[in-house]
């Protein structure tokens, strides 16, 4: 039985499962894109912490259409089967140097997107601190690997050092913001960061 609302499928979870998606955290991306039009067709992409693979599978079918590239590396491999024909699966460790000189191969990219979370403790102050370790690792492959005038979004749990991430991001896009999306669960406590137009 059901004991709280995590337990029960909500009406994304359903829609999910109904569009063939491994996960919910599709339309965080849908709206974050609606907004702030991320990615178009022709882009190569990079999606960090990809599994299981929502972002990816919802960027080859609605936004590139066919026409572009995604990068999608996680510790974890995909739960796509097929593997669409626009992605190029690593398995491993998006910052270690074996992954970052396969992603300097296939680079650079017009848009980096990472929906990566930590293992959760359940201790909000460790909680927070690993998702500030992994947004912070996300920018600084942006600055190596983002082309000009790309863009990135990343998830950081609150709390998590935003706001200097936030001022390090000013640094380097034209536009930054945040956003927390309406399918994020209304007791979850994490955040998106956007940057959009990277500097030259």
């Amino acid at each position: 039985m059901a004991t709280n609302k995590r337990d029960t499928a909500d009406s994304y979870t359903q829609r999910a499962h109904r569009e063939g998606y491994p996960a919910r955290s599709v339309y965080k991306l849908e709206e974050i894109q609606k907004q702030n039009s991320i990615i178009k067709p022709g882009n190569t992409v990079l999606d960090v912490g990809a599994a299981p693979g929502s972002w990816t599978l919802y960027t080859h079918r609605e936004l590139l259409k066919g026409n572009g590239r995604i990068i999608a590396v996680d510790l974890n491999p995909l739960n796509l089967n097929p593997l669409p024909s626009t992605v190029t699966a690593f398995v491993g460790d998006a910052f270690s140097d074996e992954i970052r000189a396969k992603l300097t191969a296939n680079g650079p990219f017009d848009a980096i997107i990472s929906d990566a979370a930590p293992m959760t403790t359940g201790n909000r102050t460790v909680d927070t601190s690993r998702s500030e370790y992994l947004a912070e690792q996300v920018v600084r492959l942006a600055q190596e690997q983002l082309k000009p005038h790309g863009n990135l979004v990343i998830k950081i749990f609150q709390g998590g050092g935003q706001q200097q991430i936030m001022q390090i991001m000013r640094t380097l896009f034209v536009k930054s913001k945040s956003l927390k999306p309406k399918a994020c669960r209304s007791d979850s406590f994490e955040i998106y960061l956007i940057g959009l137009d990277k500097r030259s």
